[in-house]
């Protein structure tokens, strides 16, 4: 299953029904799992570990070293997980030694020039639309969709069921559950539309735009809005996911609509 014009390392490990598509280079220190397609073009350098059913569409390079002048070689890996796809001339750079590793998670799909740098986390079925850039160090949630052109600072932190409106620059966390939109980037609303297709019943819901309305409607700060849903709502696993997400956010977390100022004050 390995075109005869395709170069391939006899060192990696390379699995059974995997297609290597012709004047692809695979280097020696790369496993690539069962019924992965490797498309025409793509470079999968030292490091990458691929899961099974994959898609690696031409112009690729997976794990290149990262665009850090702090790295000095050290041994590092990407990681991606099963059933991801990944479109034309995307990159992806492996981690340094701050973490280890770059990881995209499984049934992801990153579409077509995006930029994923070194020790970036993407969880499970993330959508990356076309020409993302993400910095070194970011964490994105699992279930988030990322609209085409956008980027999101270094070190940043996206959580779960997050839809990011297309040409937004992330300069702030922002937590899970909502929308995001504008220039500069401001909360624009929960992500209900994607919450609703994933299971979530109205009750649910519900419960989620309260929490949100008091961090952002209620013109309270963040520390008010957080003592006040501590005291007003009953714990469940949605609201103490939102708090921990905005307590332990070091850059503060997305702005509300017209506030004129960063909603961590």
């Amino acid at each position: 299953m390995i075109h005869q014009l395709a170069a391939v390392d006899k060192r990696a490990k390379i699995s059974k029904n995997v297609i290597v598509e012709p004047f692809t280079t695979i280097a020696g220190d790369v496993e690539i799992g069962e019924g992965t397609w490797i498309g025409s073009n793509v470079t999968i350098m030292d490091g990458a570990r691929i899961g099974k059913n994959c898609r690696i569409f031409p112009g690729t390079v997976i794990s290149a070293i990262p665009q850090d002048l702090k790295f000095d070689g050290e041994d590092t890996q990407t990681i991606i997980g099963d059933d991801t796809t990944i479109r034309e001339c995307v990159t992806v750079n492996r981690g340094t030694k701050a973490l280890g590793y770059t990881k995209i998670g499984k049934n992801c799909l990153i579409m077509a020039t995006s930029h994923i740098a070194h020790d970036c986390v993407i969880g499970d079925h993330v959508i990356i639309v076309n020409g993302c850039g993400i910095a070194g160090h970011v964490e994105i949630g699992d279930y988030t969709v990322m609209g085409g052109l956008s980027a999101v600072h270094q070190f940043g932190k996206i959580g779960k069921h997050v839809m990011i409106s297309g040409g937004t620059l992330v300069r702030k966390d922002i937590p899970p559950y909502v929308k995001v939109a504008r220039e500069p980037m401001s909360y624009a609303g929960i992500n209900s539309v994607g919450l609703r297709r994933r299971g979530f019943t109205n009750e649910k819901i519900f419960e989620i735009q309260k929490i949100y309305r008091a961090i952002f409607q209620m013109k309270m700060n963040v520390s008010q809005a957080i003592s006040h849903i501590e005291k007003e709502m009953l714990p469940t696993a949605e609201r103490d996911e939102i708090l921990q997400f905005i307590q332990n956010s070091p850059r503060g977390i997305v702005k509300g609509y017209g506030t004129g100022k960063d909603s961590n004050s």
